[in-house]
C-alpha cells in the first residue's frame, strides 16, 4: 500500500478512482471521455456538481456556483477584473508563493494593489494579524491555506469590505460561511478532484458591476453563471470525478466529519513533530496548517537515512517543495489516519536508532 502525501494532484478515495475509472470505458454507453458536453447526461452531471456543492457548503441563497478552466492562477486575474470598482484600488495580504502571485496579476490588469500585512520578511513562516486597511479599497483578497510554506488562516482577516479568498487547498476541509464572502474561487485538486477544473463561489450581487474598460468574455464571471458553466467546452471529465467525489464527501458525514478527521490528522502528526528530538516544525505554531505540515530534521546529515526509512514504509510525496527544502505531509480529505500513523511509527522508530 502507498501513502501518498504529495501536495497535489490530490488522493481521492479508492471508490471514486474507480467509479471514474469505469466511466472512461462507459458512461452510458460512450465513453466520459467523448460524451457531448451538451448531451442531456452530461448536463445533469454539471447540475448533480453544482448542486452538491451547494449542499456541501450550505452556500445560502444570493450566490452562484460555477466550474471553469485555468486553476486559480487564472482566477488571480478573474477575481481583480470582477471585483474591480470605482476605486480599482484592494487590499492584499501576501502570505506565501500563491498570494505573491495574485498580487503581481491584479496590478497587471489595472487593480493599485496594498499589500496590507506580508510575512515574506520571515520566509512566509506566519500569518500577519496587525495590520490596517487604508480607505477607498474595493475589496479584501486573502489565500486561506499556504501549500508551501505549511500556513493556515484559522480565523477571517478583520475587515469590512467585500471579502474574496483564493481557497484552492484547503476548501471541504473544513466548515465555512459562505455569507462572509462575496467571491470564493479554488483549483480542484486538492479535495475535490482532479487537476482541470476550478470552483467559483460568487455572490449574485457582484456579478456584472466591474468597471475594468478590459473584460474579455471568458474572463466574465457572468457570463459563465448566465452560462451555468457551459460557455465554453467544460472540463468533463473533471467536473464528474468531482461530482463523485462530492457524492461520497456527504455520504460520509460530509465536511463537518471531515473536519473532525483532518483535526485528529494534523494533531497526530504535529505532536510527534514536537515530541521527536530529531525533528522540528518550520512555521509558527499558531498558524500551522492542518492540510500542508512543513518539518525539516535538526541534523541534515540524517536526511539521506531517514529517506531510505520512509520510501521503505510505501510513504511517497513527503519532500518539500524545492523552494524550501525539508518535508512537506500534505493530508488532503482522502488520506487516512492510519497512513499519518505510518508516518509517525516512521519518525518515532528513526528516534529510536539515532538517538
Amino acid at each position: 500500500m502507498k501513502h501518498n502525501f504529495g501536495a497535489g494532484p490530490c488522493i481521492l478515495p479508492q471508490n471514486v478512482f474507480k467509479q471514474a475509472a469505469d466511466a472512461v470505458l462507459d458512461f452510458n454507453g460512450l465513453s466520459i471521455l467523448e460524451v457531448s458536453h451538451r448531451h442531456k447526461d452530461f448536463v445533469a452531471v454539471m447540475d448533480e456538481a453544482i448542486d452538491l456543492v451547494k449542499k456541501a457548503l450550505n452556500v445560502p441563497a444570493g450566490y452562484s456556483v460555477g466550474f471553469l478552466q485555468g486553476g486559480a492562477t487564472l482566477g488571480f486575474t478573474i477575481v481583480a477584473l470582477n471585483m474591480m470598482r470605482e476605486n480599482k484600488k484592494a487590499a492584499y495580504l501576501n502570505t506565501g508563493t500563491w498570494a505573491s502571485g495574485a498580487i503581481k496579476e491584479a496590478k497587471k490588469v489595472g487593480v493599485d494593489v496594498a499589500v496590507v500585512g506580508s510575512s515574506e520578511d520571515k520566509g512566509f513562516i506566519y500569518i500577519p494579524k496587525d495590520f490596517s486597511v487604508p480607505a477607498g479599497m474595493d475589496f479584501f483578497h486573502y489565500t486561506s491555506n499556504n501549500t508551501i510554506y505549511g500556513t493556515q488562516f484559522h480565523a477571517l482577516p478583520k475587515t469590512d469590505l467585500p471579502l474574496v479568498c483564493d481557497m484552492s487547498s484547503d476548501i471541504f476541509s473544513k466548515e465555512i460561511n459562505v455569507a462572509d464572502y462575496d467571491l470564493i474561487y479554488a483549483g480542484a485538486q486538492k479535495n475535490l478532484g482532479p487537476a482541470g477544473a476550478t470552483l467559483y463561489i460568487v455572490k449574485d450581487e457582484v456579478l456584472g458591476k466591474s468597471t475594468s474598460p478590459f473584460m474579455p468574455t471568458y474572463l466574465d464571471l457572468k457570463q459563465h453563471i448566465e452560462k451555468e458553466s457551459m460557455l465554453n467546452t467544460p472540463p468533463v471529465f473533471a467536473v464528474y470525478v468531482a461530482m463523485l467525489n462530492l457524492r461520497d464527501l456527504l455520504a460520509n458525514g460530509g465536511v463537518k466529519a471531515k473536519e473532525v478527521e483532518n483535526n485528529a490528522k494534523a494533531a497526530l502528526l504535529y505532536n510527534e513533530i514536537d515530541s521527536n528530538p530529531l525533528f522540528f516544525g518550520t512555521v509558527a505554531t499558531e498558524d500551522r496548517s492542518k492540510m500542508n505540515v512543513t518539518f525539516k530534521l535538526h541534523n541534515e546529515a540524517l536526511a539521506e537515512e531517514f529517506d531510505k526509512a520512509w520510501k521503505a514504509a510505501g510513504i511517497v510525496g513527503l519532500p518539500g517543495h524545492r523552494s524550501v527544502g525539508g518535508y512537506r505531509a500534505s493530508m488532503y480529505n482522502a488520506l487516512p489516519i492510519e497512513s499519518v500513523q505510518v508516518l509517525v511509527d516512521v519518525m518515532k522508530d528513526f528516534a529510536t536508532k539515532n538517538a
